[in-house]
């Protein structure tokens, strides 16, 4: 499940992961198009849910570290949290990324994300991905299409209007 890039080892995420990824949920800055920042206790469900989906699902969330410095960079990954929006996405690995404050505007997530599509590609057994994005986050809207994700519709999620964007798998 180790991938690595130039800068930046994805990995399994493991206890020594809780403290930066509680920091990094806890900030409302980091959140604020995701959702309110996250106790303590929500982030440790988390990081085990992360932890969970791989031998469920055979894929999942990596722990990004910056090689250099070992610093925590954040999540990013594919989940099936199965969502209650329609239509329904259950099946199909959602892609998603979250970065430590401190992580923004270096290019980490594009980085990141190009090994983890390439991973997601190589195992062939899924003929999309998709997204669920603030239509106001604009970051990660520029990110998502520059990857390939195409605005499918406007579906309601947790009673806010979010996008759904899919990406074909190259053939």
């Amino acid at each position: 499940m180790r991938l690595e890039t130039e800068r930046l080892v994805l990995d399994l995420h493991g206890v020594e992961h809780f403290e930066p990824l509680r920091l990094m949920w806890g900030d409302a800055a980091v959140v604020r198009h995701i959702g309110q920042p996250s106790s303590a206790q929500e982030a440790w469900m988390r990081l085990l849910r992360y932890r969970g989906l791989w031998p469920l699902l055979g894929y999942g969330y990596w722990a990004l570290t910056e090689k250099a410095s070992g610093r925590f960079v954040g999540d990013l990954g594919f989940a099936d949290f199965h969502r209650a929006i329609e239509p329904s996405i259950r099946g199909i690995p959602e892609a998603g990324w979250v970065l430590a404050g401190w992580a923004h505007g270096r290019g980490f997530a594009s980085e990141a994300l190009t090994a983890a599509l390439g991973w997601l590609d190589g195992q062939g057994a899924y003929d999309s991905s998709v997204c669920l994005i603030a239509p106001e986050n604009e970051p990660s809207l520029r990110l998502a299409r520059r990857f390939g994700f195409r605005d499918e519709r406007l579906v309601s999620f947790l009673g806010h209007d979010t996008l759904l964007l899919r990406r074909a798998r190259p053939a």
